[in-house]
């Protein structure tokens, strides 16, 4: 059967090719004769295509059997010359539509016939490429059913409408990659779409094709101009569209990536968050549903990246997004706020079983290691706080319900998830106020110009500065002021050097908990680097250093974002 498919499409194709040289004659003469012939063709197509599994073909083919059926009808053939041949082009200009179809048609069933041949080549199923949802928007119903398959096969997953209205809605109920568009639409013209699509924060952009049968100079650049990424004009080649498509995808996944992904773990970002979260509440909107918004905080963050370094508070970073993912679903939405916050949203599900499948997570976290760097494994917990959305509730209250309570439950004792209950906000917005204080820095340094030259550069951040002159007073003021959150030393001083104060303050354990220590030296010897990360320096660079350099370090130290 496989071996007689595979010579029948060879044949039908063939039978193609004669009726288009059939359809294209300038038939004067033998009118009877060639119309006998396209009803043969199309007569035999439609009893053996249904053989071969071939069904659609055999469909279109039988609508072709009823318009040239006169072929075959002596009394009609007896006719006189003229009113025959006015008989052919009224068949030949209605049929050329069935003739593309059965192309059409043809070519597809080819193409699953490779695919199946291919399945059985390597013996296992072959997965179709990672499904990108597109939405083709065309009034053409053979076109669009055309499109439709074909990309189906490609591994897409694909809606379609015939109008701007049937656009709008599927457009309000789902997500889409990709959107190819129609021009010449009825009763309403694409050109309406525009509009709303990129005018919407949460449609602008999803990259947008533009189907046009008019190959208009004009038209292009009004299209171009109104924010299309692509015009391609009727009529065109499948694969020349397939690969723009796949172009378009692949560079915007890229985009993706660099603007609404979290670098350092690969979850979304604020960004790309504050516009899905507003998609998700429309579509609560419109089909109610229960929808739950968790905040999550890694418990005693800071003391890991005083502790061990920021390289290994960045694996555990990354370590948590992976657990969260690993047993999170497909359809909860995970984003990175900044720091060791991050916030999940999941539809469809209230808060008392949110709460539940995030300390279901919070138990893996306690069972197995987040994180390990060169042989050693990090453990962690978490607290979190859970809010399911009620109607009248706008984004920002929500948001601060759920930091309420995880704010709540790290003043309860940490490595807990609750639920959020009246009263939770307040407490955290009094909280994140003590935390949010301003940043005591102490810069030691001999070079009064240099101090200047710091505090005028860093003077945009929630610092207040208090200077030293050389490590005798740096030392003074830090066993007075133990409060300082930083201190920027210079290496190299009279009366008391920066080492020298590092030694004396790890001698006598006077060093206060929680200072960082950012090391300036205009000496680059390798053998002092030891030396100093074990006297409790945090970040070392040399003279001269660039002043953006510094400032990131410097905001590192601090946990600004």
């Amino acid at each position: 059967m496989k071996e007689g498919r595979k010579r029948y499409v060879e044949e039908l194709r063939k039978q193609l090719r004669e009726l288009y040289d059939l359809f294209g004659l300038n038939v004067i003469e033998a009118v009877g004769e060639a119309a006998g012939r396209i009803y043969r063709i199309v007569h035999t197509i439609k009893g053996s295509a249904p053989m071969f599994g071939f069904l659609r073909i055999g469909t279109i083919a039988e609508k072709l059997v009823h318009q040239w059926e006169w072929a075959h009808e002596h009394d009609i053939l007896a006719e006189p010359d003229d009113c025959k041949l006015q008989r052919y082009h009224a068949c030949v200009l209605n049929g050329k539509v069935l003739v593309q179809q059965l192309s059409m048609e043809l070519d597809i069933y080819a193409q699953e016939m490779e695919l199946d041949e291919e399945q059985e080549h390597r013996g296992r199923t072959v997965g179709l490429p990672a499904s990108s949802r597109l939405l083709v928007i065309d009034d053409d119903e053979v076109l669009r059913s055309y499109l439709v398959r074909r990309l189906r096969l490609e591994g897409y997953e694909v809606d379609e409408t015939a109008d701007v209205e049937g656009a709008q809605r599927l457009l309000r109920e789902h997500s889409y990659e990709l959107i190819t568009l129609d021009l010449m639409m009825h009763p309403h013209s694409g050109y309406e779409l525009f509009e709303y699509v990129k005018d919407d924060p949460t449609l602008k952009w999803v990259p947008l094709v533009v189907l046009s049968g008019r190959d208009d100079l004009h038209d292009k650049i009004r299209c171009f101009y109104l924010g299309a990424d692509d015009y391609v004009t009727k009529p065109f080649e499948y694969e020349e569209l397939s690969a723009r498509i796949y172009s378009l995808l692949k560079r915007t996944k890229n985009f993706e990536q660099m603007a609404f992904r979290d670098p350092l773990t690969g979850v979304y970002n604020r960004r790309f968050f504050d516009q899905q979260i507003q998609v998700e509440l429309r579509r609560v909107a419109r089909y109610p549903a229960p929808i739950s918004m968790v905040f999550i905080d890694i418990d005693r963050f800071k003391s890991i990246n005083d502790k061990h370094g920021h390289h290994v508070g960045d694996v555990v970073l990354q370590g948590l997004a992976h657990l969260l993912q690993k047993h999170l679903r497909a359809t909860d939405l995970l984003a990175r706020l900044g720091g060791e916050e991050f916030v999940v949203v999941l539809p469809g599900v209230p808060a008392e079983d949110a709460r539940t499948a995030i300390e279901w997570i919070l138990q893996q976290a306690h069972r197995e290691p987040v994180a390990q760097y060169e042989g050693k494994s990090y453990y962690i917990t978490f607290s979190a706080g859970v809010c399911e959305w009620s109607e009248g509730l706008d984004c920002e209250e929500w948001m601060k319900f759920a930091d309420g309570a995880m704010y709540t439950a790290k003043q309860s004792g940490r490595d807990r998830v609750l639920q959020y209950e009246e009263g939770m906000t307040m407490a955290a917005q009094e909280g994140h106020k003590l935390e949010s204080r301003r940043k005591r820095v102490l810069i030691a340094d001999d070079d009064r110009i240099l101090r200047s030259i710091l505090m005028s550069k860093l003077q945009h951040l929630p610092i207040d500065f208090v200077e030293a002159a050389d490590g005798i007073e740096a030392k003074d003021k830090i066993a007075r002021q133990p409060s300082f959150d930083l201190c920027i030393l210079d290496g190299v001083m009279p009366r008391m050097d920066g080492i020298e104060l590092l030694e004396q303050l790890a001698a006598q354990e006077a060093k206060p908990e929680g200072l960082q220590i950012l090391l300036l030296s205009g000496r680059s010897r390798e053998e002092d680097v030891p030396k100093i990360l074990e006297l409790g320096v945090n970040a070392y660079m040399h003279k001269p250093f660039s002043m953006v350099e510094l400032e990131v370090k410097v905001k590192q130290l601090l946990e600004l974002t």
